[in-house]
């Protein structure tokens, strides 16, 4: 059925300026006042350091480093997260990454059957159903055996 990949992982901060060493602008205290927007705040990306970075200009492959990749980038993702929250300048901050999801069978992106298209009739045949993958004929028929209706017919089915 469908498989899921996660990567891009990211933390999202939000932060909210109160004075300008908040924005990295230090040594700027006296010599200067900083009026911080009141309904304002930022939001920035912070990107993980990749787990096969080795420093000096070294690298390798992520999974050469690491036996599950996924869950490392998480929890490295996690620890930026936590340092974050401790920040007073920070409002908000969560741990996110792109999710892409791929038929099992055809490898091709995975999407399914809206009520919306089963009222259209834009699925198979009679016996489409709400959830049900477009991409291939396994995939059909494997979601349609664990719900117990009928599979598509041998002819003028999916390809």
């Amino acid at each position: 059925m469908k498989k899921t990949y996660r990567d891009e992982w990211r933390v999202m901060v939000t932060i909210k300026p109160r004075r300008p060493a908040d924005l990295g602008l230090t040594g700027l205290d006296e010599l200067a006042e900083f009026v911080a927007p009141t309904t304002q705040a930022i939001t920035v990306a912070v990107l993980p350091r990749r787990l096969g970075k080795l420093g000096a200009g070294m690298s390798v492959s992520d999974s050469m480093i690491s036996r599950d990749v996924e869950g490392d980038y998480r929890r490295r993702c996690e620890e930026i997260a936590a340092e974050l929250r401790h920040r007073p300048q920070v409002e908000d901050v969560f741990v996110t990454c792109t999710e892409t999801h791929t038929c099992s069978h055809c490898n091709l992106r995975w999407e399914v059957l809206t009520a919306e298209d089963v009222a259209r009739e834009y699925g198979q045949d009679a016996h489409s159903a709400e959830g049900e993958p477009v991409c291939c004929e396994k995939a059909i028929n494997e979601f349609r055996a664990e719900r117990g209706i009928p599979a598509l017919a041998e002819t003028g089915g999916a390809q």
